[in-house]
């Protein structure tokens, strides 16, 4: 049974209050209406098809209601499954659209492109892996990649075309502005689909500008423990369902994913579950410590002579944009309640980056991001692109002043070892 037939369930939290609960609230609650078993703790199911009702008179095809439990009525979990809709369900409330889950980032960026078929997508730096997408999308059809910062190559755009934006970028965690590339996207007739993964709920909300589909990796901060694979796509509400028996984005992201086969695994779909209640507690946390870190180091830089200022030359974060200083600037609008838990420090050298990871106790030297563990990277290690002086920093949810202390005696110990 597909997700639009449940949707009908969704909202009985706004009946019941008269109101939009808070997002810590609806974290926890969003998918209470599909819980028909006595548990308090979502169980997990494991099973990947489910029996038919055994009265032929209630038999439709492509239809498999369970009448004692009509908003959790699957066929195969390849379309759907229990702990997966469960995920979806929080995920259309926190993001304020429809969800769908994929089996990863990329297999939902891969899922978003063959929809909307655009000839040309104009993307920015960002994430590696949506470029290695588009590649095999020209080698596929010719798809054309252009330049999002590129006036010139903009103005390549066509009607059916995509805009995609990442904001926060990778690996800087630098802002876009939304509002800007929305006007864009509808002066040349193009979607406008962002990578919102840097700024999950509730640092920003990419619908209040119009934007048609969020994408967002759910590794990170939506499994937010560095153990599951998830992507996520949320299409605007308006675009979401179809009318005039045209089908809406939806319904067609939904058998397209049946095709290709990209659906997350029912395990992933239940730790899902179990990270999306504390979302919000995490994500605030986060940005907490990261603003800390980001002000202390920045202040150190300024002040010059100290262990911080003799290895590190500069800076990336979305509270060190100009705009972040200005409290009516589009940055201060577009990300209300923080800058977003990564930031890129440039080290003095590429032996200063790389020596500097192993110099740490609390920060574990790994690739992503977004988990309860502080974690850096000698950025060289994953992403080819990148300038061999850059490591990037996800802060979690330890004591801020812990973790200075261990980037503190890390520097001091690279300073003692590189000299200078």
């Amino acid at each position: 049974m597909a997700p639009s037939k449940t949707a009908e369930g969704s909202n009985q939290l706004t009946e019941a209050f008269g109101k939009e609960l808070s997002l810590a609230s609806r974290s926890v609650h969003a998918d209470d209406y599909i819980n028909s078993h006595r548990a308090v703790a979502p169980p997990m199911h494991v099973s990947t098809t489910f029996r038919y009702s055994r009265n032929p008179n209630e038999l439709q095809p492509h239809f498999n209601v369970d009448p004692n439990s009509p908003h959790d009525s699957h066929m195969y979990s390849r379309h759907t499954a229990p702990n997966t809709t469960r995920y979806e369900a929080i995920l259309s409330s926190l993001l304020g659209g429809p969800a769908l889950a994929y089996a990863s980032g990329l297999a939902a960026f891969h899922a978003m492109i063959v929809f909307l078929n655009p000839k040309r997508v104009a993307i920015g730096g960002g994430y590696h892996g949506c470029h290695g997408i588009l590649k095999l999308m020209n080698k596929l059809n010719g798809l054309e990649q252009l330049e999002l910062e590129d006036e010139e190559d903009l103005a390549k755009l066509q009607k059916g075309d995509i805009i995609h934006v990442e904001t926060p970028l990778n690996p800087t965690g630098e802002a876009r502005d939304l509002a800007y590339y929305r006007k864009k996207a509808d002066e040349l007739g193009c979607y406008l689909t962002v990578d919102a993964t840097f700024a999950p709920p509730p640092l920003q909300d990419p619908f209040k500008y119009g934007v048609d589909i969020v994408m967002h990796s759910g590794t990170k901060y939506f499994g937010g423990h560095s153990d599951m694979l998830s992507g996520v796509l949320a299409v605007r509400a308006d675009l979401a369902h179809g009318k005039d028996g045209k089908a809406g984005w939806l319904e067609g992201l939904i058998e397209e994913r049946a095709h290709l086969g990209g659906v997350m695994g029912s395990l992933e779909g239940w730790l899902g579950v179990r990270s999306l209640r504390t979302l919000e507690l995490r994500v605030r946390r986060q940005s907490d410590n990261t603003q800390h870190l980001v002000d202390w180091l920045g202040s150190q830089l300024k002040a010059g002579g100290n262990v911080v200022s003799d290895s590190i030359i500069k800076i990336q974060h979305a509270s060190q944009q100009p705009e972040a200083s200005d409290a009516d600037s589009w940055l201060r609008k577009q990300m209300p309640n923080g800058f977003g838990p990564v930031f890129s420090l440039w080290l003095k050298s590429e032996e200063h980056a790389k020596r500097l990871p192993s110099k740490l106790f609390l920060f574990h030297h790994a690739t992503s991001l977004g988990g309860i563990e502080s974690l850096i990277e000698w950025r060289a290690m994953s992403d080819q692109t990148v300038d061999r002086r850059l490591v990037r920093v996800s802060i979690g949810v330890e004591g801020w002043e812990d973790l200075k202390d261990d980037l503190l005696q890390g520097l001091r110990a690279l300073k003692v070892e590189l000299g200078g």
